[in-house]
């Protein structure tokens, strides 16, 4: 038995959702880093891997995603000896929460000011859609989706990972992550060897969409609406979505804020018709900010459940 007199389970499972905890603090306080990021560094790795892996077959992006993420977990695994620290800085590391919070904000303000021009510069740093061909209602509606679809990606998923699997949960997971965004597209040169990178994402993500559709269900009287009115959205809407896990954090999401999401979507690789989610307007900047503010609820309401999950799991 240690020193402090404590089991080591219970070592254990303090130092995985403290180490949570203080993280998401971390990123609360900081951000994400300017320069130097690990994520881009593994963005930057990854494309160099895929130079040596890449064929347009499913096998050969199979082998890519077990490269690239195997190599990240093993790491993941060998840094976790670092114990709470090693928690609290890998937490940090893969958090975006404050930064699509702040990126939110900034969106919201530009329109407000009339400023597509520069609306449409910053909305590459919340989706992948084609700013050029969107009005002042166009850019709010896809940062408003994105706003939903990112605080499960960017705070949701990482901290559950982080409490079943530690620290090699947390950074496998962002591995993950990284990789749907780099090759998971349904298009010429990714439409077989992205598929991995594409399913396994979804698989990731099952669980955290879920608990971030619950999350917001339950926490929709903070930004004026109901749980009733995002309960039904989700069930009536969420598997109208292409994605099994955006349909769900998009639809509550529309749900609690009243509003209607989906309709004609403009891909930098083409346009896709999307399914409306939601009863009620189009979105507009005042919607926006409620999204900023469900958002950051719900990142909250995530911490302390994955604190709570880390120790239950972590102990036994």
């Amino acid at each position: 038995m240690p020193a402090t007199g404590y089991p080591r389970p219970v070592q254990k499972a303090t130092s995985t959702a403290c180490g949570l905890v203080l993280g998401f603090v971390l990123d609360r306080v900081f951000a994400d880093p300017r320069r130097w990021h690990p994520v881009a560094g593994f963005g930057t790795a990854a494309a160099a891997l895929e130079r040596s892996t890449y064929a347009d077959d499913r096998r050969a992006g199979v082998v890519h995603e077990v490269v690239a993420v195997g190599s990240v977990v093993a790491f993941g695994a060998a840094v976790a000896r670092g114990g709470l620290l090693a928690t609290a800085l890998a937490t940090w590391t893969v958090l975006g929460g404050r930064s699509l919070a702040r990126a939110g904000h900034a969106m919201a303000d530009r329109l407000d000011a009339d400023d597509l021009a520069g609306a449409r510069e910053l909305l590459p740093s919340l989706c992948g859609r084609d700013p050029s061909v969107l009005d002042a209602d166009g850019l709010a509606r896809a940062a408003l989706e994105s706003m939903a679809e990112n605080t499960s990606d960017a705070t949701v998923a990482p901290l559950l990972w982080g409490a079943v699997a530690g620290v090699p949960g947390l950074l496998g997971y962002r591995a993950v992550n990284t990789l749907d965004a780099m090759v998971g597209y349904r298009n010429e040169r990714y439409e077989r060897f992205g598929w991995a990178a594409a399913r396994t994402d979804d698989v990731a993500n099952l669980v955290p969409a879920r608990v971030t559709g619950v999350l917001t269900v339950g926490l929709a009287p903070l930004v004026g609406g109901t749980p009733g009115a995002a309960w039904r959205a989700w069930r009536r809407d969420a598997g109208k979505h292409p994605s099994p896990n955006a349909g769900v954090v998009e639809a509550s999401m529309a749900g609690a804020l009243g509003v209607q999401l989906g309709g004609r979507t403009q891909y930098r690789h083409g346009a896709e018709l999307r399914p409306t989610l939601g009863e009620g307007p189009a979105p507009r900047t005042a919607d926006l900010r409620r999204a900023v503010r469900m958002s950051e609820a719900v990142q909250v309401g995530a911490v302390v459940v994955a604190g709570i999950v880390g120790w239950v799991v972590r102990r036994g």
